[in-house]
């Protein structure tokens, strides 16, 4: 029988404490942990997630964050046994708000790349991930990417996904300045298609503004998502905290259960981290 998340998380932190001491000899320096300490000490996590990218994080009728990473950022400060609070951030502020201290931990649907890697300290494994998609009218009846071919597909200008679709599957991307005239478009018929993230997908599907549309396909390239701690301690006891964290949460199925639970599409993605990291005893 699979042990309780809560149990599996909290055995994670003890075990982070052992890790801690050996990864900072390897890196060549000695953990302060302030974050850990200053968080364990107030008795309160302040966690950076996204209010208006539904259903990641967004507001509900009474003004609170919720969402999925709301409730990841409640399972982390739960194993902590810590209180939490959930701080606002946007792409654009959200890893200056950890360098700076306004945040203890971030959440907030970042994809993890080298760039950002010397900025913040982005544990690993990953949680999520988000790739190339298509929103398309259900009628349309698309079902694979090939039915693109030769077709007339709305995109965004300067969107690597245009050329990738293009050159794979020799559609017409009609490039448009920004995201809400390409939607346009595609409820003007202009095009079969809209081609872009399947994470911003996901979101639009879920608004209950596209409730004939779809995301039909199978999302290709993915671009893994990371949580991050401030990279003074990513190799210390928070860091190794939050890796132990997101290790049980894929190998007990928890990420899988509010996907579902915030009406999600399925990915892959999370299936195939629940099976490699599943227990090979069970």
């Amino acid at each position: 029988m699979k042990q309780p998340i809560k149990t599996l998380l909290v055995s994670a932190a003890s075990a982070a404490l052992i890790v801690a001491s050996s990864a900072s000899l390897a890196a060549g320096h000695s953990c302060t942990n302030d974050t850990w300490n200053k968080v364990m000490k107030r008795g309160k996590m302040v966690v950076g997630v996204k209010a208006d990218y539904k259903p990641w994080g967004y507001r509900d009728s009474g003004g609170a964050i919720v969402g999925m990473e709301a409730d990841m950022a409640k399972i982390a400060a739960d194993a902590m046994g810590v209180d939490l609070e959930l701080v606002a951030v946007q792409s654009s502020n959200r890893m200056q708000f950890l360098e700076n201290g306004k945040i203890d931990l971030m959440i907030a649907t970042m994809s993890d790349r080298v760039d950002r890697r010397k900025i913040v300290g982005i544990t690993q494994p990953n949680y999520y991930t988000s790739g190339t998609n298509v929103m398309a009218p259900k009628a349309v009846g698309i079902k694979k990417w090939e039915d693109l071919r030769g077709k007339p597909v709305c995109g965004k200008q300067g969107a690597f996904y245009n050329k990738v679709v293009s050159d794979r599957y020799d559609a017409k991307i009609i490039a448009f300045t920004g995201n809400a005239e390409a939607k346009q478009a595609l409820r003007d018929k202009k095009c079969i298609a809209w081609v872009y993230d399947d994470s911003s997908i996901m979101s639009d599907l879920s608004s209950g503004n596209y409730d004939s549309y779809e995301m039909p396909l199978n999302s290709e390239d993915d671009n893994p998502w990371g949580l991050a701690v401030p990279l003074a301690e990513k190799d210390c006891i928070f860091g190794n905290f939050m890796s132990g964290l997101t290790f049980n949460l894929h190998q007990s199925g928890k990420l899988i259960e509010l996907e579902k639970k915030w009406g999600i599409q399925a990915t892959q993605y999370l299936k195939d981290q629940n099976k490699r990291f599943s227990d090979w005893i069970q």
